[in-house]
């Protein structure tokens, strides 16, 4: 029922310059309100179209930020392929409960990298938290991106398709020179099973998880803790809000803002009203 409909979304959404998860993810989404409706989405008017983003919101129960990632691809079909006025007005997700994100201690960050032995996957967890990267973007990195003269390492497309710099640890760049050593990486910086290709994400979400256990770690954490930690443990070092903001590429300073409530600098000027009362005899 889509046909051409989705041969034209598919190359407006290329010359727009999506990535190709969010093409993937906005054809996918339209493709559902047609099946949902089985009928022509050019046929659905105001009415069909909040009666899907309910059904989105109380059937398939999606996330604050997945619900506005599907409405944009809906958005996307309507003004750009066909070229319509989006009939819908807001209709707000219910916000979910701010969580604050689990970081983990620099002696549980230590000891996750004593543990693991094998030197490509310790430099992998290495590079992770000492540049504060997301996992994905650990999976792509190339030899290039790392600038030992400078003491930087590049992060090409990230999040919401930018470029930025992150800083380069002295102690990771001696683990890698080891490790390219040992493997002679050609391209790549994290090899797949195949050369020319890189490391999934899911293997390294595996080896993190290895290692937890290997350290007794119970908090529920994943790879992308040690991207929180990071970042955590940067302010408590006293390193500028700002500075924080530019290494993790945080479009607004109000998201890196979530890591002042999990750091221990201001806490640790405060003391217990407990702590301030007479000892009582044992």
């Amino acid at each position: 029922m889509m046909g051409k409909l989705r041969d034209q979304m598919l190359v407006d959404l290329q010359l727009s310059g999506a990535k190709r998860r969010t093409q993937e993810t906005y054809l996918r989404e339209v493709e559902n309100l047609v099946k949902y409706f089985n009928r022509s989405p050019e046929e659905l008017g105001e009415a069909e179209l909040k009666e899907y983003l309910l059904y989105l919101i109380k059937k398939r129960n999606l996330s604050e930020g997945t619900f506005r990632f599907y409405v944009a691809g809906l958005k996307f079909f309507y003004r750009t392929t066909l070229k319509r006025e989006w009939p819908v007005e807001k209709i707000k997700h219910p916000r979910s409960k701010r969580k604050l994100p689990m970081v983990l201690d620099l002696s549980e960050v230590e000891a996750l990298f004593a543990v693991t032995k094998n030197l490509k996957h310790k430099a992998i967890l290495m590079i992770t938290y000492s540049s504060g990267l997301r996992v994905n973007e650990t999976a792509r990195l190339k030899l290039t991106d790392i600038d030992s003269t400078r003491m930087t390492l590049k992060v090409s497309d990230g999040k919401g398709g930018k470029d930025r710099y992150s800083i380069l640890s002295q102690t990771t760049l001696e683990c890698l020179r080891q490790y390219w050593v040992q493997y002679r990486p050609t391209e790549w910086l994290f090899e797949g099973q195949k050369k020319d290709r890189h490391l999934s994400m899911s293997s390294i979400q595996q080896l993190f998880q290895k290692a937890r256990k290997h350290v007794g770690i119970t908090k529920p954490v994943s790879v992308h803790t040690l991207r929180h930690s990071f970042a955590t443990h940067l302010i408590e070092a006293g390193t500028s809000l700002h500075h924080v903001q530019l290494l993790l590429g945080h479009r607004s300073p109000t998201t890196t803002t979530v890591y002042l409530h999990v750091s221990r600098l201001n806490l640790a000027q405060v003391t217990s009203p407990l702590d301030r009362t007479p000892k009582q005899a044992s």
